[in-house]
């Protein structure tokens, strides 16, 4: 047997750009093979896989919307196809709506439906998928990307910070439910210097953002990629007593609202 029989497996779901891919490298330069998953963004993809392979890590590209549970299902098949294992996964891929809180005509039911099938029902349909897999194994570990949002109320949209809010909670029931073999834990961050959120606010008013979240934060910092994705590969990589944990990364935005302002 090689090493390469022994390297671990990970999904990360929405992993062609940003944060996700910053995960699926990070992991990489561990020695764990991972699951690159697009839904449009193909070109990334292919560069986030070859940047994947050039650390030594071996690959599989998986175009699917994990909204739908057929391709949740299908991703996780492939990966149990080709390595005979899942050992992670991280659901990272998530949607929004970028509208004012402030106007509650800003959003329809269906900017709702749209951020919860992505956000908390493909979350659900992702960790359904790979549950069978890790329980055979007798071990996993799933990690949701949640937000700061879902903490705070705040964020790009009402209907985003409450799937978040939706997402922290049913990291708890998950973390309840399928142990003692998975443990399941979220982390929260705050601001992420990315395109998607440059593309989302635009040009003028991120740049502002960027500026003010370094004025209001204790550490005086936004996160790039690669700062969250420490966090996100710390429980997929250690932490084996810590299951239901929702680990907020924001560089200390949090601390300046009830009720967990620091006393």
């Amino acid at each position: 047997m090689s090493k390469d029989d022994f390297r671990k497996v990970c999904i990360i779901t929405g992993s062609a750009t940003g944060l996700g891919a910053a995960i699926a490298k990070n992991l990489a330069d561990m020695d764990w093979n991972v699951v690159i998953n697009y839904t449009k963004s193909l070109e990334e993809a292919k560069e986030t896989e070859m940047a994947c392979r050039e650390r030594g890590a071996d690959t599989l590209l998986v175009q699917a919307d994990i909204s739908r549970d057929g391709d949740c299902r299908r991703m996780a098949e492939s990966a149990m196809e080709k390595w005979g294992r899942i050992d992670a996964l991280v659901n990272n891929a998530g949607v929004s709506r970028f509208a004012s809180q402030s106007d509650l005509n800003a959003l329809e039911a269906q900017d709702f439906h749209d951020i919860y099938a992505v956000n908390v029902i493909g979350t659900y349909q992702m960790s359904r998928a790979v549950e069978p897999h890790m329980k055979a194994a007798g071990q996993g570990s799933i990690v949701n990307v949640s937000s700061v949002a879902g903490v705070t109320g705040m964020g790009s949209s009402i209907a985003y910070a409450a799937s978040k809010g939706a997402l922290n909670t049913m990291t708890l029931s998950l973390a309840r439910n399928l142990g003692p073999e998975i443990r399941v834990n979220a982390i929260c961050p705050g601001m992420i210097q990315s395109r998607w959120l440059k593309s989302g606010l635009g040009e003028e008013r991120y740049e502002k953002a960027l500026r003010n979240y370094r004025k209001i934060t204790p550490l005086q910092a936004a996160s790039t990629p690669e700062d969250i994705a420490e966090a996100a590969v710390f429980f997929v990589t250690s932490g084996r007593h810590i299951t239901g944990e929702l680990l907020l990364v924001d560089a200390g935005m949090h601390l300046g609202f009830a009720p967990l302002t620091a006393r």
